[in-house]
């Protein structure tokens, strides 16, 4: 961060000046009106109070324009573990309304004096426009900031003119092609970012030129042809910090030199450039603090090398394929703060010389799948810890007795292992910093007394599968901070206190599914359901479905006793248009009509679930209105979420709003289920299946262009398939069987050239098969129990048609006409075929001399 070196006196700027001020206001898009005091009333006129203005306390010049637009800091916020926060989501939507937008007018070039130039994060300040070449003129500049702005194209070369650049940060902009060879001239530089653009660098010598670069960012350049950018790099007396992510490197080999000259290196970063060994030369480093290889293709163990870099206070290994143990040398880097392991092969147990780490403040383990044994006791010595993340191993014991001194750890993950054993209050005494506790996936049984409330105060807390029933944990209460809650699979047979939802001012997401909770859930609610997603299935919930608040998202109460019609749950009239994007009632005791009143919904629902329940009437046309299901209006920011898996209860769960659990969902299909991963926005789904549901089949159903999932299956609906259904060309799956549909199949089913799953079965259909390349590579079944012709049903069509045969003189015979010739045929075979069975059968004599032929002629030729 540099100093502004100024302050802010009373002295009156420069008229010109100011008027050049004016003409770039006039050019700007300012949403958030953050330039209003850039004007000319009397109250005003002085430019050097105008916000992000700063001139000389001497001369009065504008020496510094501070435009940009500060993003919100993640540090700021208690960010949950898939990075959201309600908080930290309104920061940043803040942020976007404030940015900067327009293009720059050249008069800037006018203001001489001006050496601090700030544009960063104004994604729309240039978008469409080249990177103005007259920023070449301002010869004054020492700093220059116009990363992540909407400039794109290649530098100009202009920028070479800036001799007095101290800064110069062009990084997350959209810039291709190559570096021009002038950016040497930039002597005084000492930080130099270029990273995250699409830079095609063949030529790295000006960067020898650059003696006093102390920083350097090209992440994600391309520098697979310049063969000699390693010993380029090294000619950099005074570079400390080296960020290479991302970037296409010439491929190492093991003859490289094993040390470099890279005497003033402190921090080098190498992740996701494939290399598939740690090159040699990265040992030479000892004076290294901070070092990332993560994300690479690294196989084999962790060498044993790392030991010569004794100064590193970060070591980022992640998401390689080390397959050793960890070995005693990383024990041995006693600075280590930062400490990730995690995403490996790595097995093995924990050296209790875990102990020696004690500046950790980061640990991370995690998917490593094969360390496994119990957590070391040395654990307890790192009283510095922060952070700990050991998920999806195979740990075994109880951590908690060597957790439990640990008073700093904020973020604590230990899900899927095989850890076991009771959790007591004495464990958990001293975890007065814990804000994120995610336990899931272990045999955990919490044991504390009625009247515990937890020193710490979370912001996340998932333990799922831990034993804490048949009561609701009172101590709930007291977590007044919660945003996300995963209390399923947890033994909980007891109704919901109505103390709950108020404990939960600030939550965005409560799972309570898989227990026995019983009672009925609107007793329960003081106020609509205003949480954002809910999930409440697999319990005994019964009674009246509950109402809503305009912020839920996300509603999950499928697999439950809810009973009676929709109508006041889904015909409610709110002040505001309801959001919800995702809605499962599926295996309830529902029943009544769908109601047609999908007006208050904003059209916004992605994905519909009323399977199994006692629903009748017929199905609302009004689906049609269901904007969120139409192609052009379909989502990429759609999360899916696992809920069940049964061949029963068949459903996508769907939902747009940032969910922890999104991970993954499985769709039962053709007898088997299909597993859909983290984002997958595009999936959309209608599901009516097991209901009474009668009518036929809406016409604007097909307008849903942007649908998927269509299952209408085991109703009692008639009539015929809708022609228009080869409209809906994103259609992956179609299950229709077991209804009272009739008539033939539609032509234009044959338009749907993503179809992978279909079911027709039982049904009246009747006719031809309609001929496609998806409709033939379907099983007999998806056919069976209808009146069906043609491929892939062995049924031939053409068996009722005039058919064309010709006789044995080449003559042609009308198919439906006695065809003589074949029928005297048939007729002397049978004839002559009796003739001969009846005298055998008659004449005891012949029977005896027609059977002893065979063994005579056989007993001759043995002779011969």
């Amino acid at each position: 961060m540099f100093a502004f070196g100024v302050s802010r006196e009373t002295r009156v700027c420069i008229p010109s000046e100011r008027e050049t001020l004016l003409k770039l206001k006039h050019h700007l898009i300012d949403p958030s009106n953050r330039l209003s005091s850039w004007n000319n009333a009397s109250a005003n006129s002085n430019c050097c109070h105008w916000a992000g203005v700063l001139c000389n306390n001497l001369t009065a010049h504008v020496v510094q324009l501070h435009l940009n637009t500060t993003p919100p800091h993640s540090d700021d916020f208690q960010l949950d573990d898939e990075g959201y926060d309600e908080a930290y989501h309104e920061a940043y939507e803040a942020y976007e309304r404030s940015q900067l937008g327009g293009e720059l007018n050249p008069c800037l070039a006018d203001l001489k004096h001006l050496n601090y130039l700030d544009l960063s994060s104004n994604v729309g300040l240039g978008e469409g426009k080249s990177i103005p070449a007259f920023l070449g003129a301002m010869t004054s500049l020492t700093h220059l900031d116009l990363s992540y702005t909407g400039f794109y194209g290649k530098i100009p070369s202009q920028i070479g003119n800036l001799s007095n650049l101290v800064y110069l940060n062009l990084s997350s902009m959209v810039i291709y092609e190559t570096i021009p060879s002038q950016m040497g001239n930039l002597s005084n530089l000492r930080y130099l970012g270029l990273g995250e653009n699409d830079l095609f660098v063949e030529n790295v010598d000006w960067l020898s030129r650059l003696s006093k670069l102390e920083y350097l960012d090209l992440r994600h350049a391309y520098l697979s042809k310049a063969f000699h950018w390693l010993h380029t790099l090294q000619t950099l007396p005074s570079l400390t910090n080296l960020s290479l992510s991302g970037c296409t490197l010439p491929l190492p080999h093991h003859s490289q030199p094993s040390a470099l000259n890279f005497s003033s290196l402190l921090s080098l970063g190498m992740s996701y450039v494939g290399y598939p060994f740690v090159p040699k030369w990265i040992f030479g480093l000892t004076k290294l603090v901070s070092l990332d290889l993560s994300a690479n293709y690294i196989e084999g163990p962790i060498p044993y090398d790392f030991q010569n870099l004794t100064l590193l206070q970060t070591l980022d290994l992640s998401f390689n394929s080390f397959s050793s143990s960890i070995p005693d040398s990383i024990y041995g880097l006693r600075q280590l703060k930062f400490l990730r392991l995690d995403g490996n092969n790595l097995n093995g147990s924990i050296s209790n010389a875990l102990g020696n780490l004690t500046f950790l403040i980061e640990l991370d383990l995690s998917h490593n799948y094969h360390l496994e044994g119990t957590i070391p006791t040395s654990l307890e010595r790192l009283t510095s810890l922060v952070r700990l993340d050991l998920s999806d191993n195979q740990f075994i014991g109880n951590p908690f007795e060597s957790l439990k001194s640990l008073y700093k750890l904020s973020h604590l993950y230990i899900t899927i292992n095989h850890f076991q054993g009771v959790v007591k209050e004495d464990h958990l005494a001293n975890l007065t910093s814990l804000k994120s506790f995610y336990a899931s996936g272990n045999n955990f049984t919490l044991k504390v007394g009625p009247d515990w409330y937890p020193r710490f105060q979370l912001t996340n807390l998932n333990m799922r599968s831990w034993k804490l029933g048949p009561k609701f944990s009172s101590w709930i209460q007291s977590q007044k901070n919660l945003q996300y809650l995963d209390m399923s699979n947890t033994w909980i047979s007891d109704s919901i206190p109505t103390w709950f939802w108020e404990a939960l001012p600030h939550a965005s997401y409560v799972n309570l599914s898989h227990n026995h909770i019983h009672g009925k859930l609107m007793t329960t609610l003081r106020n609509p359901l205003s949480i954002n997603v809910v999930d409440l299935s697999k319990n005994h919930l019964c009674g009246k479905l509950p109402y809503l608040s305009k912020d839920v998202y996300w509603l999950d109460i499928s697999s439950n006793s809810f009973s009676e019609t929709m109508d006041d749950f889904l015909c409610q009239k709110p002040d505001k248009l309801m959001q919800l994007e995702f809605l499962n009632l599926a295996s309830n005791k529902l029943s009544g009509r769908i109601p047609d009143c999908w007006i208050n919904w904003n059209n916004s629902v992605v994905d519909l679930d009323f399977a199994h329940n006692s629903l009748s009437g017929n199905i609302p046309s009004c689906f049609s209105h269901l904007n969120a299901m139409l192609e052009q209006n379909k989502s990429n920011d759609l999360f899916i979420c696992l809920i069940q898996q049964s061949p029963i209860d068949t459903a996508i769960i769907v939902g747009q709003i940032q969910v922890d659990s999104a991970i993954s969902v499985f769709l039962w299909t053709k007898g088997r289920d299909t597993e859909y991963k983290s984002i997958l926005g595009l999936v959309t789904n209608i599901d009516l299946s097991n209901n009474n549901l009668s009518g036929t089949i809406p016409r604007e159903i097909t307008d849903l262009d942007g649908l998927i999932y269509l299952n209408l299956s085991h109703n009692q609906l008639s009539g015929e398939i809708p022609p228009s259904i080869g409209n809906m060309r994103l259609l992956e799956s179609i299950d229709i069987s077991r209804n009272q549909i009739s008539g033939e199949i539609p032509s234009t089913i044959s338009n749907l050239s993503f179809l992978s799953s279909l079911d027709m079965s039982h049904n009246h259909l009747k006719g031809k098969i309609p001929t496609g390349t998806q409709i033939q590579s379907f099983e007999t079944s998806d056919f069976a129990g209808n009146n069906l012709c043609g491929p892939p049903l062995p049924t031939n069509c053409d068996s009722n048609q005039k058919v064309l045969v010709t006789d044995n003189i080449g003559a042609e015979i009308d198919g439906h006409e006695v065809n003589w010739f074949f029928v005297s045929m048939a007729i002397g075979f049978v004839v002559g075929f009796w003739t001969i069975i009846a005298s055998l059968l008659i004449y005891r004599s012949w029977r005896f001399a027609y059977f002893s032929f065979p063994d005579e002629m056989l007993y001759k030729l043995k002779s011969y």
